[in-house]
């Protein structure tokens, strides 16, 4: 069945894909959060543009790494990229309950991968 205008197509993703994190864009997001966050409380907020910037930066950093790294297409990067951004900007600390079950999600999703890859190459 071929499909026309104006129809969308679905993309079959598993839970790891939706979810997950590559693991070094979560340990990345846990640094630059801290350091943002200690700065921000420290000046008084008078580096909150300082974590405004370290937000986008960090999104563009998310988009990159989930691309290239974690195989998202473009629309699935740019949704994380855009939350990892906004949630960093926010001059609170990141509560670990956010980036650690994406973080396992995508290693194991990495993990799986890389098993498949030797599977298929074996045969």
């Amino acid at each position: 069945m071929a499909i026309g205008p104006g129809q969308a197509v679905q993309h079959s993703h598993g839970f790891a894909q939706i979810f997950g994190l590559d693991p070094r864009v979560a340990a990345l997001t846990f640094l630059v959060d801290a350091m943002v966050f200690g700065g921000t409380l420290a000046s008084g907020g008078l580096l909150l543009p300082v974590a405004v910037a370290a937000g986008v930066v960090l999104g563009f950093i998310t988009y990159r790494a989930q691309r290239r790294w974690y195989g998202d297409d473009a629309e699935a990067a740019l949704i994380k990229a855009c939350i990892i951004g906004l949630l960093t900007a926010i001059p609170t600390p990141l509560p670990a309950i956010l980036y650690v079950p994406s973080a396992i999600l995508g290693a194991l999703h990495l993990a799986r991968a890389r098993w498949a890859r030797r599977l298929v190459a074996k045969d």
